[in-house]
């Protein structure tokens, strides 16, 4: 069975790539931890203006992170357990700064557009792309050269869009439905935009690729959306 294990919430926190002088007043969010209540969620907003879709969850750099096409992060549990294994500590829910943290879902295995029903009256999600590890997640795990490693690992986790606003608690029952046939996954898209660009065509097949980031797909393949 495929379930939530942990909805994660983050408070507003100096972002630590953001220190010194003027740009020290930067938050993030990225410190999330696991809460005992039912969250809403509900979409957000584009880009620039919209922050999480989770109610309660904070967004400090809105240039980049959070809007309609990243409006919730899952990863799931069973891969923490592995850079567990790698790392030699112990990672709480939540730690990679994940709104949700699953278990029994394969989500570097999840197609790009594939539907997510998130319990009774919860939320209707879908795998819009990976996401693309940044300084501040290096800075906030504390790990060294954690970028390259975390890339070279292609297990990103997965940004959703909400499609039907709903609540969400831990213990939900996700189901996986409308999974698109062009077969596009969560790690091949993270693959072709990090270390293998030979797979950017493909990214052309998907529909539900967010619009703001087609240009530039469209100039790294050579090609346009299909």
């Amino acid at each position: 069975m495929s379930t939530v294990r942990s909805v994660n919430l983050g408070a507003a926190r100096p972002n630590p790539a953001k220190s010194g002088g003027a740009a020290g007043t930067v938050t993030t969010g990225i410190a999330k931890r696991p809460v005992d209540h039912p969250v809403p969620v509900r979409a957000p907003g584009p880009k620039g203006t919209g922050g999480s879709g989770l109610v309660g969850d904070h967004v400090g750099d809105r240039r980049h992170h959070g809007g309609d096409d990243q409006a919730v992060y899952a990863y799931a549990r069973e891969d923490l357990d592995a850079w567990e294994d790698e790392l030699g500590r112990a990672l709480a829910d939540g730690c990679f700064g994940e709104n949700l943290t699953t278990a029994g879902i394969d989500v570097t295995g999840a197609v790009l557009g594939e539907r997510w029903h998130v319990g009774d009256g919860g939320p209707v999600l879908e795998v819009s792309c990976p996401r693309i590890p940044c300084r501040t997640f290096s800075l906030h795990l504390g790990e060294e050269r954690w970028v390259p490693r975390f890339t070279a690992a292609r297990v990103p986790g997965a940004y959703l869009r909400v499609l039907e606003p709903g609540t969400v608690r831990a213990g939900a029952v996700v189901e996986v439905r409308d999974v698109p046939a062009h077969g596009v996954t969560v790690g091949t898209a993270f693959a072709a935009i990090t270390t293998a660009p030979d797979l950017l065509p493909r990214l052309l097949d998907v529909p539900t690729w967010p619009l703001g980031e087609r240009a530039e797909i469209e100039r790294r393949a050579g090609g346009t959306w299909r």
